[in-house]
């Protein structure tokens, strides 16, 4: 008796099938598919749920707010140049829309920057507007109003 003919007592040695033999060439796994494949694992419908969640971007970092259509200070620049002779021109989303920088399919909210120049007063109100866009106003002798 050598060692490498022990075998344990009492376990059996599970019956190797889908290798040909005796019983055909498929050995009883059926033709073709996942079960008749080698090393077949089904996997849980739950591990596919899991990899649709996306691991970095979007499910717990999107954005809680639109972000904000740019409105330059050049386009309101052009847009308000003919009105600008009675004095102080009032910037507000409804003067906008009219002047037509923006179209009324926009629902979002607004922010004014400040690429360009402004030559004469304007009046913001209810509008986000940049920083730098405040000291653009705020030289040309216009106001921002909360």
């Amino acid at each position: 008796m050598k060692l490498h003919t022990l075998g344990a007592i009492g376990k059996k040695s599970k019956i190797r099938v889908g290798r040909g033999g005796k019983r055909g060439t498929t050995s009883g796994r059926g033709t073709k598919g996942q079960k008749s494949r080698s090393g077949h694992v089904i996997r849980p419908a739950e591990r596919d749920l899991i990899l649709k969640i996306p691991k970095k971007r979007g499910f717990r970092n999107k954005p809680k707010s639109e972000k904000a259509f740019p409105v330059n200070l050049e386009m309101i620049q052009r847009a308000f140049l003919g009105r600008s002779a009675s004095g102080s021109v009032q910037v507000t989303k409804e003067a906008l829309y009219a002047a037509k920088v923006l179209s009324r399919r926009h629902r979002g909210s607004i922010k004014i920057l400040a690429k360009g120049e402004i030559k004469f007063p304007i009046e913001v109100k209810g509008i986000r507007v940049s920083p730098g866009a405040v000291q653009k106003i705020e030289k040309s002798g216009g106001k921002v109003l909360a």
